[in-house]
C-alpha cells in the first residue's frame, strides 16, 4: 500500500494552462497601456473602464500564477492532503474581486458619464487603440482556445466551463471572451458617440462593459464555489474507477463509492467493497492493494484511495440512493447524495 508522502505530491499547473496564464498576461499588460494612453487623450469613459478592465486581467494572471505556485507545496501534518485547493480558492479571488471591482468600476464611470456627458476627442486615436486591443486579445483568446480543447474533446463550450476541475483554463477564456464582447461594447460606444454628437453613447458603452464583467464574475464565483466545497470526479472516471474494482479478481462486490477532487489533478477515492468470504487477512490486504493498483493504472489522479472491506446486504427495495446503485450509476457532480 502506497503511504501518504508518496500520493500526495504537490501539483503544479499544467503546461498547456501555464501557456494560456503568459499569454494572457503579456497581452493584457500591453492593451491596459494602450486603453489608458487613449483614455487619457479621448477623454472616453469606455477607454478608461475598459483599460481598469484590462488592469484587472493582468492582476487575475499573476493571482492564477501565485496560485499554481502556492499549490505545489508538500502536504503537511496540518493539511495530510496538500495544498491543491490553493488554485480553486486563488481563482474565486479573481472572480470575485478583481472581474467584480472592474466592473463596479466601469458601471461607475458610465453612470457619471451619463449624468455629465462628454464626447470623445480623437476619434481615430480611440478606434486604432481598440482595434489593436482586439488584435492582441484576439491572440491571447486563441492560445486559450488550442490549449482548453486539449481537455475539451467534443462536448460544448458551455459543458467545458461547468465541467472542468482546472480553474484557469476557464478562467482565461472567460476573460479573454468578455475582453473581446467589451472591446466591442467601447467601439460602438466611441463611434455612435462621435456621429451623433451624443456623450452618452459612450457612457452606455461603459455601462454595458460593466454589466458584462459582473455577469462574468457571478459564473465563475458560482463554479468556484462549487470546487472550493468539494466536486466529486466527472462521470467518466467515476466510471472507470467502477470498472477497475469489479475487474479485480478477489471483489466479489461494490457496495460504496465516494470520489472528491482535492485539486484538478488530485481525486480521494472511498470505497466498501466486499471480497471473496474466503481470504485471510493476509490475503484481504494484498485483494485491497491489488484494487488501488488497478483503480489507479485505470485513473492516474486517483492518488489517495481508501477501501474498506464490507458484507453486501440485500436491498428488494432499493431506492435512487441505494449503494450498489450508485457504484453502477455515478452520481452527477452536483446532486445531493444520501446519508
Amino acid at each position: 500500500m502506497l503511504d501518504r508522502d508518496t500520493v500526495c505530491q504537490p501539483t503544479a499547473v499544467q503546461e498547456g494552462s501555464r501557456r494560456a496564464i503568459i499569454a494572457a498576461f503579456l497581452a493584457n499588460l500591453g492593451i491596459a497601456i494602450m486603453k489608458f494612453l487613449g483614455a487619457a487623450v479621448t477623454g472616453s469613459a469606455s477607454l478608461l473602464a475598459e483599460g481598469v478592465h484590462s488592469v484587472a486581467d493582468t492582476g487575475n494572471q499573476g493571482l492564477l500564477l501565485f496560485g499554481g505556485k502556492r499549490a505545489q507545496r508538500a502536504a503537511t501534518r496540518e493539511h495530510p492532503f496538500g495544498y491543491a485547493r490553493e488554485r480553486y480558492f486563488w481563482s474565486f479571488i479573481v472572480a470575485q474581486v478583481l472581474f467584480l471591482l472592474g466592473g463596479a468600476f466601469a458601471i461607475y464611470e458610465g453612470i457619471q458619464k451619463l449624468r455629465h456627458p462628454h464626447e470623445p476627442e480623437s476619434l481615430w486615436w480611440a478606434i486604432g487603440i481598440l482595434v489593436g486591443s482586439m488584435v492582441l486579445e484576439g491572440f491571447s483568446f486563441r492560445t486559450a482556445i488550442h490549449e482548453a480543447n486539449h481537455d475539451r474533446d467534443r462536448g460544448s463550450w458551455f459543458r467545458f466551463l461547468r465541467r472542468s476541475k482546472s480553474p484557469e483554463l476557464p478562467v482565461v477564456l472567460l476573460e479573454d471572451s468578455g475582453a473581446l464582447v467589451g472591446l466591442s461594447f467601447a467601439l460602438i460606444g466611441v463611434v455612435l458617440a462621435k456621429v451623433t454628437d451624443n456623450g452618452r453613447w459612450d457612457a452606455l458603452g461603459s455601462l454595458a462593459i460593466g454589466i458584462l464583467l459582473c455577469t462574468i464574475s457571478l459564473f465563475l464565483a458560482r463554479e468556484m464555489k462549487g470546487l472550493l466545497i468539494g466536486e466529486a470526479a466527472n462521470p467518466e472516471v467515476e466510471r472507470r474507477i467502477v470498472a477497475a474494482i469489479n475487474g479485480s479478481e478477489d471483489v466479489r462486490s461494490l457496495i460504496h463509492l465516494r470520489t472528491q477532487h482535492l485539486g484538478p489533478d488530485e481525486v480521494l477515492v472511498g470505497a466498501k467493497l466486499e471480497f471473496d468470504g474466503d481470504l485471510t487477512v493476509r490475503e484481504l490486504a494484498r485483494a485491497i492493494d491489488a484494487t488501488e493498483v488497478n483503480i489507479r493504472a485505470a485513473v492516474p489522479i486517483a492518488t489517495i484511495i481508501y477501501l474498506e472491506p464490507d458484507i453486501g446486504r440485500s436491498a428488494p427495495d432499493a431506492t435512487p440512493g441505494d449503494p450498489a446503485r450508485e457504484a453502477a450509476q455515478p452520481t452527477e457532480a452536483g446532486e445531493e447524495l444520501p446519508d
